[in-house]
C-alpha cells in the first residue's frame, strides 16, 4: 500500500501495469476509497494500460486534511500526482464526485487529458445529490467489507468498522467538504463545460437519479455519448464488469 509525498503530504496510491504506454487513471467518488475500482474494474483496464488509482485527500489511507475540497483545490491535487509520478498526459475516469473532479480537469487542464469517462458524476446543483451521496456511502462500506473478506480471508473486525465510520464523521464534521461543494452549485451551468474537447463517454445507472445530469452533460459537451448502464448511482459495484469493458473498448478506440 504505497504512501507517497506529493506536495508536503501523504498520498495512498495503487498502480497496474507500470509497462503499459498509456496511462488510464481512476479518480473515486465522496466517502469512498480507491478499492471501488481495484478489485474489478482496474484489472480489466490493466489487460493493456498502466492503471492509476488514488485515495483523495482525508479518505482511505492518504493524509487527513482539513479543507481545500472545491474543485480547483482537488484537481491541484491531481495534478501535482502527475507531476510526482512524471505522467505527462492521461486518459481519466471519475466516478460521482470523481466524475465532477474529472470534468473540472478536462476543463482546466486540456493538453493533460486524453479520453474523458464521467460516471455517475450528479449536478452539485441539485438538492438530492447530497442524499444521494448519503446512500452511497452506506452502500460502498457494505461493498468494501465484502471484498475486503473474499480477498484476504480474514473478515473485518468491529476496530476496522468503526475506523471507517470516523473517516465519514471526519469529512462531515471536520472538513470544509460540504461548504466547499455550496461553491460549485453552479457548474454544470459555467461555460468551461461547454468548452470541453476530449472525446467524452458518460455512463448513468438507467436507474439513476443522476441521469437527468448526464443528459445535462451531454447536450452541453460536443460529441459527448451517453450510455446507459442496468443499475443505479452505484453502477461500479452493481455492474463493475460492465463498466471496465465499456471503458476498456472506449479508451482503446482511436
Amino acid at each position: 500500500m504505497p504512501i507517497i509525498e506529493v506536495n508536503n503530504r501523504g498520498v495512498h496510491i495503487q498502480e497496474l501495469n507500470k509497462g503499459a504506454a498509456e496511462t488510464v487513471l481512476l479518480v473515486h467518488g465522496m466517502f469512498s476509497n480507491l478499492s471501488i475500482y481495484y478489485f474489478n474494474i482496474a484489472p480489466i483496464l490493466a489487460k493493456h494500460f498502466h492503471v492509476v488509482m488514488y485515495d483523495l485527500k482525508s479518505h482511505g489511507l492518504s493524509e487527513r486534511i482539513e479543507n481545500g475540497y472545491d474543485l480547483n483545490s482537488m484537481t491541484d491535487d491531481l495534478v501535482n500526482l502527475l507531476d510526482s509520478l512524471g505522467i505527462d498526459k492521461v486518459h481519466l475516469a471519475g466516478y460521482s464526485f470523481g466524475g465532477l473532479i474529472a470534468l473540472k480537469m478536462a476543463a482546466r487542464f486540456p493538453r493533460k487529458i486524453k479520453k474523458l469517462a464521467v460516471i455517475e458524476a450528479p449536478d452539485p446543483n441539485d438538492d438530492k445529490t447530497r442524499d444521494i451521496i448519503d446512500d452511497y456511502s452506506r452502500e460502498f462500506l457494505e461493498h468494501y467489507v465484502t471484498n475486503f473478506t473474499d480477498t484476504t480471508k480474514v473478515k473485518m473486525g468491529k476496530r476496522q468498522m468503526e475506523r471507517n465510520h470516523r473517516m465519514y464523521e471526519y469529512l462531515f464534521h471536520e472538513t470544509s467538504i460540504k461548504s466547499d461543494m455550496i461553491l460549485e452549485k453552479e457548474f454544470f451551468s459555467a461555460a468551461e463545460i461547454s468548452d470541453i474537447q476530449q472525446d467524452t463517454l458518460l455512463l448513468y445507472g438507467a436507474n439513476s437519479n443522476c441521469l437527468g445530469a448526464g443528459k445535462k452533460l451531454k447536450n452541453k459537451i460536443r460529441g459527448a455519448a451517453l450510455l446507459e448502464v442496468n443499475g443505479d448511482h452505484n453502477i461500479p459495484i452493481q455492474e463493475p464488469v460492465s463498466i471496465g469493458n465499456i471503458m476498456e473498448t472506449f479508451f482503446n478506440n482511436g
